[in-house]
């Protein structure tokens, strides 16, 4: 494996701890509105709460919804299961007060700052960016607040663009902006077909930061996974996991992008790790390193 020049980071449930603080958010946002909300099932509401997320959010990244718009339905939907019918204003309302509890609970994975530092070690002149589907103002506050905006050259987040992971043009534009060739490029994120299949299509070198062990077919893909052993043309590294990937199957949620026909005798290879205290023994034996 290339040493990478540049290492591009996921933000969301890979550096930010994003569903933690979802799940927290709505359970303290809940017992502040009362009433029937504070005796719901607490289980069910932030699972339902989760999937009104992951459905909106992708409408948003697939231009059918703004992003206002998402987080206005959201809130509707969530309290229609209630049997409770809020105006656009009222949804407005609801979701701005649920977003300050979500917003106090924000904070990074423990293993993520404690990342960078390795990397430099590791790699000492090595540069880092991040990807982010997502509006950049947003993105941003999120970024500032929880100490990481010193540690970017780059930040690059769809709502700024035309296009979002696993578009290819998102990863190819941002190695042009460090003026790097993508194969000199890694990126890390939690999402097997949105980041590392989609970074790995583009030439980079894919990251699949699987913290919850969970299998890659909940991701919409099928995989095979071994431990230190070549699987297909992927090639366990360190601390890494081979994973090889039938060029074929759709990478994108909302947002697609095809890595290749089903005709294609060509397999993709990305790395699995399980937690980012791992990521800098993939290089750390490497010439150049």
């Amino acid at each position: 494996m290339t040493v990478p020049r540049v290492v591009l980071f996921d933000l969301d449930d890979t550096l930010f701890a994003h569903r933690d603080a979802v799940a927290a958010g709505i359970l303290l946002h809940l017992d502040r509105v009362g009433g029937a909300f504070a005796t719901a099932d607490r289980k069910a509401a932030t699972v339902l709460w989760s999937a009104l997320e992951e459905e909106h959010y992708h409408s948003y990244l697939a231009g059918t919804l703004t992003f206002a718009g998402q987080r206005r339905a959201r809130a509707q939907d969530f309290t229609a299961s209630s049997g409770i019918v809020l105006t656009d204003a009222e949804a407005d309302a609801w979701f701005d007060e649920y977003f300050e509890s979500y917003r106090s609970r924000w904070q990074l994975h423990d293993d993520a700052l404690p990342c960078f530092d390795a990397l430099a070690e590791v790699i000492p002149a090595v540069r880092f960016g991040l990807i982010t589907n997502g509006d950049p103002v947003f993105q941003g506050e999120k970024i500032r607040r929880v100490g990481l905006a010193d540690r970017f050259e780059h930040v690059i987040a769809s709502g700024a663009l035309s296009f979002a992971k696993p578009d290819t043009r998102i990863f190819e534009h941002a190695c042009a902006l460090f003026g790097v060739p993508v194969e000199e490029a890694v990126y890390v994120g939690d999402r097997l077909r949105t980041d590392a299949l989609g970074a790995a299509a583009a030439g980079l070198t894919g990251v699949w930061l699987d913290r919850a062990g969970a299998s890659a077919a909940a991701d919409g893909v099928g995989v095979g996974v071994a431990e230190g052993v070549a699987v297909a043309e992927g090639v366990a590294v360190a601390e890494g996991v081979a994973v090889g990937v039938a060029v074929g199957v759709g990478v994108g949620v909302g947002v697609g992008v095809g890595v290749g026909d089903t005709d294609d005798a060509a397999r993709l290879g990305v790395l699995r790790i399980d937690t980012l205290a791992s990521l800098p023994g993939l290089f750390a034996a490497h010439p150049g390193a």
